[in-house]
């Protein structure tokens, strides 16, 4: 792990608004919290949705999410905790273990399962949405494990420790790079009385969401299972400060600016792109298309 001195910022941006998530359900009763809703999607293009779950009880995730299909945008599964089992329709399979994550480029059509495979014990982690342009909604689908041992990590002189998923932080390049987008996620540990700055580009649409402790972000206070949407007022990035040890993720993203058309698990552009995202699905074309896919990798 890489030990990286760290640059101060010439002003951090504020916090607009602090958002709770809503307790909400999804696949097989699969217990979660949903952060990042639908009526953000707008306000931080490119991301679609964040949902934290965090749960003890095996009854709130042993369902897991059965076959279900996506179209036209990527998923981020973060685990801190707990294992899951990926299976999808182009014949990829594997296991996501703590500190994993798996980056899922949905394209064309992908049907997959995400199911628990543990009978007790903390499931933790994030899914996160993130928007493709237009002009990729229909590419070929793919998707990548990335074990915990390949995220890099770096801490700064003060102790703080940050894994960098995507993008880069203080010249450490996460474990994935995205065109259009150029999505930043970082997964900070601040421990009591440490700071840490982050750069962010004026342009980029930006948030942090504390899942365990306290921070304060650009000089207001967030609390636990509590996302800070940064504001887009010329700050060159965000600070960050822990009086308490403290865990958030820090994501960023620049934004497509394009229209956004979402039913359920598809999302396009356009009503009639949504329309026919259903009729390929129940025709089985999302199968055929991964397989084709599959054939040509």
């Amino acid at each position: 792990m890489n030990r990286i001195e760290t640059s101060p910022l010439q002003r951090s941006r504020r916090v607009e608004r602090v958002v709770r998530g809503v307790a909400t359900s999804d696949g097989a009763g699969v217990r979660l919290t949903r952060v990042l809703t639908q009526d953000l999607q707008r306000r931080l293009d490119p991301f679609l949705m964040l949902d934290a779950f965090r749960n003890e009880n095996p009854d709130d995730y042993i369902g897991g999410f059965p076959d279900h299909p996506h179209r036209g945008f990527e998923t981020v599964t973060y685990m801190l905790a707990g294992c899951m089992r990926h299976r999808d329709s182009a014949g990829n399979e594997g296991l996501l273990g703590p500190g994993g994550a798996q980056w899922m480029t949905a394209g064309s059509g992908l049907v997959h399962s995400e199911m628990p495979e543990q009978q007790d014990g903390l499931m933790e982690g994030f899914q996160l949405w993130l928007n493709l342009p237009a002009a990729d909604k229909l590419c070929a689908p793919s998707y990548r494990d990335i074990p915990s041992a390949q995220i890099p990590e770096f801490v700064t002189p003060d102790g703080v420790r940050v894994r960098v998923l995507a993008g880069a932080s203080h010249g450490v390049a996460g474990a994935v790079q995205r065109p259009h987008t150029e999505p930043l996620y970082l997964d900070v540990h601040l421990p009591a009385g440490t700071a840490f700055a982050q750069a962010i580009p004026a342009d980029f649409n930006a948030f942090a969401y504390v899942y365990r402790g306290r921070a304060a972000i650009g000089g207001s206070e967030v609390g636990d299972a509590q996302m800070a949407i940064l504001a887009n007022d010329g700050g060159d990035g965000v600070e960050l400060a822990a009086t308490g040890d403290t865990r958030l993720i820090l994501v960023a993203g620049r934004p497509l600016k394009q229209p956004i058309a979402q039913w359920g698990p598809f999302v396009m552009n356009t009503t009639d792109e949504i329309h026919a995202a259903v009729a390929d699905y129940r025709a089985g074309r999302f199968e055929a298309a991964a397989v084709r896919s599959l054939n040509r990798n």
